[in-house]
């Protein structure tokens, strides 16, 4: 078939990575596939890294009515009949509304699918039932936007659960930590990690009261905030604020040794589901073969399995968050059994190949 995946993203976050991993699995599998992303930024380079041309000549940027969005609609209609597209793929809002028109008046029947990386994506409304309406299936990256699916009005046949991506390649079991907790200056330290924008929302400040009070219990233990975002000045008040200064360590943003810093972990933990619910850094550190601590957000609670491959938290208060992690950290051969055990579910239930199969599956009954 021929495919036209569309993500009106620009960033290398959210759909991004799910997107590439789609895009490189259904090639694969002998498919040609289109790709179609906001220029000019981290995920047009990580397409191209990956050996994916996008396609030239699109905008897709979400502001800027009504010229280039015009243009883009004009451009993606005529795209889907000369290239003969038998199936469109949206990821975000703006190029579902872009698909939608561009299908209108073609010549032959060009089904339209969607994923919905998010519940607070899936819209509801008149404007969203016309949309939905001429929408031949969703993929939903977690139960809870599946449910938010149906409730929306969406056919439970039209409602499909993918599961995430984990990284089994570049996320290894042996991988090699110690440039990492040489950088940090961790020597043998306990090293709890975590993986987000520094943003609102996010559970960092949570996280901070709750590794504070594991200090009371093993005042060894360091802490590797690993991202970038707006809210780095205020956590790292609050760090002062709680005299964590040297055991709470902002690394900045990571991204070709992030699997050395997860090599250096002796757990991971996660309070927030971001933009994608499928949550991709709890997935690359069950890769890496790292046991996992979590709120139960987004596809968390589906992901981890409790007490095998990680604790999922009843709340985050901070003497559950301390529990947790000191649960994980107090047992180096039981973090160790978990981390093996979440190796294991990221190889068999969170590769590509059964992402990709799922979605061709769907791809092929509509078409």
């Amino acid at each position: 078939m021929t495919v036209l995946q569309l993500a009106a993203n620009r960033w290398w976050t959210g759909s991004a990575d799910p997107v590439i991993h789609l895009v490189t699995g259904l090639s694969a599998r002998g498919h040609r596939v289109l790709l179609g992303v906001v220029r000019g930024d981290r995920f047009e380079a990580k397409a191209r890294e990956a050996g994916i041309e996008p396609l030239a000549g699109l905008d897709l940027q979400p502001r800027g009515w009504p010229v280039p969005i015009v243009r883009d609609l004009a451009r993606l209609r005529a795209l889907v009949a000369r290239e003969r597209v038998d199936v469109v793929h949206a990821h975000h809002s703006h190029d579902h509304w872009l698909a939608r028109l561009a299908t209108l008046g073609q010549r032959r029947r060009v089904p339209l699918v969607r994923t919905f990386h998010n519940a607070r994506a899936v819209k509801s409304g008149a404007a969203a039932r016309w949309l939905y309406g001429g929408t031949a299936a969703v993929f939903a990256v977690s139960h809870a936007v599946e449910a938010r699916c149906r409730e929306v009005g969406f056919p439970a046949d039209r409602v499909v659960w993918t599961p995430g991506v984990a990284d089994t390649v570049s996320f290894g079991p042996n991988g090699d930590g110690r440039a990492i907790r040489d950088e940090f200056a961790l020597g043998d330290a306990p090293v709890v990690v975590t993986v987000s924008r520094l943003a609102a929302n996010r559970g960092h400040e949570a996280l901070l009261t709750g590794f504070k009070a594991l200090l009371g219990r093993l005042p060894q233990a360091r802490l590797l905030l690993v991202g970038k975002g707006e809210t780095r000045r205020h956590l790292e008040h609050l760090v002062d604020d709680l005299g964590l200064a040297g055991a709470a360590i902002f690394t900045g943003y990571r991204d070709r040794d992030l699997p050395a810093v997860l090599a250096a972990a002796d757990c991971f933990v996660l309070m927030g589901a971001g933009s994608d619910e499928s949550c991709r850094a709890a997935l690359e550190a069950m890769a890496a073969a790292r046991p996992v601590v979590a709120r139960r957000v987004g596809a968390l609670p589906e992901t981890i399995v409790d007490g095998e491959t990680g604790l999922l938290l009843a709340d985050d208060g901070a003497e559950a968050i301390a529990g947790a992690l000191a649960h994980v950290l107090g047992d180096r051969a039981k973090a160790r059994a978990m981390g093996a055990a979440g190796r294991r579910r990221a190889e068999q239930t969170f590769s590509a190949a059964r992402a990709v199969s799922i979605v061709e599956d769907v791809y092929r009954a509509i078409a």
